[in-house]
């Protein structure tokens, strides 16, 4: 007789009682699947790719090495401002799951963006991982939101929707709080100093008792990434991070995430769930204690029948060791995965550690320091030039000064007070009378021009000296 565990058993065979259908399994599948992964980013490029005429998109993603089928339902791809087409390549965020009718590994995609990073997304990621390593965005500084609010600022544009959405939920949910408008801009050069600005004025008017408020909504609605950058200026972050009230983060749609977002002790997805976030409702908490008791009941049914079900496998495998090494092997290939997911996540840290070095080693280029080298030589060399011309300058003065002392001291001079310089015709000067023979022909220099003399004597020849 053979055994078939989890499927039907052929004519003629019998089958295991307790075994599994192929629904069940399926639905266990998914309930792993999403019970495990919350959310996940993917990059790769896009294989097929269908446009549904409901509206939705069904495509693969893949890489050199493996591909996994994706369906964006049409309430997600709506905010996608172009269509993908094949061959791009994006980057996703979703959720995993499983489709029980073909059995089929999917991901359900939320989000779909280009892949690569552009110069803002670039400077975003740079101030937000520096905010994170100073801290700012650690859970323990974070304040919380009051309970029953009486008094709520609100940052934003006073001519957009923004404000419109808040006053709008602050008036059906709480009537009864009293709203404190803080108009500025929200987009272009002025637009963070304004919200630094009306940030500041709000706790500075609470602190001195002047105008009490309890809890600030910083925001406005969506736009592209050049529309939201007021709130991704380090300006606006550490003003929010400094706040003594508690603040709210409202920037954009569900999907847009600003440094404002990350720093804030609150985010909301959009200016009116801010509202709902800052606000009480009154009739909430009966409905919050009929769905409690509806989810209390359901959790109790569902435990129940877990642990009913839970028993039948015990007996199952009681009965059968086939199914433990089923089991065994489902185990397995569950911690393959998790395997997989942290090698997954540390292969992720060290890119992100390789940019970092990367960044430092460009800040560090030997570029940079022969630019300085140059900077210095060129200062020395105008230093030395310098010391050059002075040196010159010095010499030149120095050698006019001797100049002027040989022309005082010079032979010249003296043959102008009348002397003269007697020589022979060999050039010889004659300096002692002895020297001379007579009859010898001498030439005598002059303060002007020379004369030819013969000796008629000399001082030997003369008797008495």
């Amino acid at each position: 007789m053979t055994d078939y565990i989890g499927a039907t058993a052929p004519q003629g065979t019998v089958g295991v009682r307790g075994a599994l259908t192929v629904s069940e399994l399926t639905r266990e599948a998914k309930t792993l699947l999403e019970s495990h992964f919350d959310q996940v980013r993917v990059e790769g490029e896009i294989g097929d790719f269908t446009a549904a005429a409901s509206g939705h998109w069904y495509f693969t993603l893949k890489d050199n090495d493996a591909q996994i089928r994706c369906a964006m339902f049409k309430g997600a791809n709506a905010r996608i401002k172009q269509r993908p087409d094949r061959g791009d390549v994006v980057r996703i965020r979703g959720r995993v799951s499983l489709y029980e009718a073909r059995g089929e590994f999917q991901l359900i995609v939320q989000h779909l963006e280009p892949a690569g990073d552009g110069a803002l997304q670039l400077a975003f990621e740079r101030l937000k991982t520096k905010l994170q390593a100073e801290g700012l965005f650690d859970p323990s500084r974070k304040k919380p939101l009051p309970a029953f609010p009486k008094r709520v600022g609100v940052v934003t544009s006073s001519a957009g929707a923004a404000l419109h959405d808040v006053l709008s939920v602050l008036g059906r949910r709480s009537p009864m709080i009293e709203v404190v408008v803080l108009p500025v801009p929200v987009q272009g050069q002025e637009a963070p100093a304004a919200i630094v600005k009306a940030i500041e004025q709000a706790n500075g008017v609470t602190s001195q008792g002047d105008l009490t408020l309890d809890v600030l909504i910083v925001g406005r609605g969506g736009g592209s990434l050049e529309d939201l950058w007021s709130f991704n200026d380090e300006r606006v972050a550490r003003a929010i991070a400094s706040s003594q009230l508690p603040i709210i983060s409202a920037v954009g749609h569900e999907v847009d995430f600003t440094i404002a977002d990350f720093v804030a002790d609150q985010r909301a997805a959009t200016p009116s769930a801010a509202a709902e976030l800052a606000s009480f409702d009154q009739t909430e908490w009966l409905q919050r204690f009929d769905q409690a008791q509806r989810v209390l009941q359901t959790t109790l049914q569902r435990r129940l029948r877990s642990q009913r079900e839970r028993l039948g496998h015990l007996r199952a495998r009681l009965r059968h060791p086939g199914r433990q090494l089923a089991q065994q092997r489902h185990d397995i290939s569950v911690l393959k995965r998790q395997l997989h997911h942290h090698v997954s996540q540390g292969l992720r840290a060290q890119h992100q550690q390789l940019q970092y070095l990367t960044v430092r080693l460009h800040q560090r280029h030997p570029k940079l320091k022969l630019e300085g080298h140059r900077q210095l030589i060129s200062g020395q060399r105008q230093q030395l030039k310098q010391r050059i011309t002075d040196r010159l300058a010095q010499a030149r003065r120095q050698l006019q000064e001797q100049h002027r002392l040989l022309n005082t001291l010079g032979p010249q001079q003296t043959l102008m007070r009348g002397y003269a310089i007697v020589q022979t015709k060999s050039g010889n000067v004659v300096r002692d009378a002895t020297d001379a023979v007579t009859g010898e022909q001498l030439s005598v220099k002059l303060a002007k021009g020379s004369l030819d003399v013969s000796v008629l004597s000399a001082a030997s020849d003369i008797k008495g000296g």
